[in-house]
């Protein structure tokens, strides 16, 4: 008996989009046969590894995945292309996949941020290693919002230390959001924050200090308002 022939890389491609591009949704149904579709495109790579379609194919895999939010799934082939094909014009393209796989998965500001400090590499790979890519633009305003979203967890921290009274821990929160996240809305509310624990700590001349840059820096806000209550010169 002889062995069925297999289709080319080229057929088997067009079989695998058709099944993608023939689905409909209405909604939360979705018809789409994407475990179908990734068979063929996996086909394809297992039965043409140097074809130009066996790199398609796996983009293909990957944005499936995707679609379906599996984002392990899709995380790991993105992953692997960007390994595997390094100077493909479509690896910016999977690294900030990648990274919006990671997004997917964050956790509320007040639980674990690994998720977010992991797309946050990603991002900083697009827009370090391909400026000029069409993901660049939008890994940036990314990349600021993750990075407001630490600051704001450091933040829950530090105040969560300063409402229990336990003022170095709280101060080493605040503190650490002034170094390590600055520029990003959070300076004013953490440095007065910082220089109400250092007042509780008895470090007077520290907190005069803080206060008199809030006063400085953010005049008219009501941060300076409530910071001005605190400085002796000013009562």
């Amino acid at each position: 008996m002889e062995l069925a022939e297999v289709p080319s890389a080229e057929i088997l491609y067009q079989e695998g989009v058709e099944k993608l591009e023939g689905g409909t949704s209405f909604l939360f149904f979705d018809s789409t046969d994407y475990r179908g579709a990734i068979d063929i495109f996996q086909d394809i790579v297992d039965n043409y590894p140097y074809s130009e379609y066996a790199v398609l194919a796996e983009l293909r895999i990957a944005d499936a995945y995707f679609e379906q939010e599996l984002w392990e799934e899709a995380l790991s082939y993105y992953r692997d292309f960007s390994e595997l094909h390094p100077n493909h014009e479509r690896v910016p393209y999977t690294v900030f996949r990648s990274a919006l796989c990671h997004t997917h998965q964050m956790r509320g500001p007040g639980r674990d941020q690994t998720s977010t400090r992991r797309a946050l590499e990603y991002l900083d790979r697009v827009m370090t290693q391909y400026p000029y890519s069409p993901e660049a633009g939008e890994a940036e305003a990314m990349w600021k919002d993750l990075r407001s979203r630490l600051g704001r967890h450091v933040m829950g921290i530090g105040e969560f230390y300063l409402a229990r009274e336990e003022y170095q821990s709280a101060a080493d929160r605040f503190r650490s959001v002034l170094n390590d996240y600055p520029g990003l809305g959070l300076d004013a509310e953490a440095l007065y924050k910082l220089g109400v624990c250092y007042s509780k700590m008895h470090l007077d001349d520290e907190a005069a200090r803080v206060f008199q840059v809030i006063l400085q820096n953010y005049e008219g806000s009501d941060v300076a308002a409530a910071a001005q209550g605190w400085v002796p010169s000013a009562n």
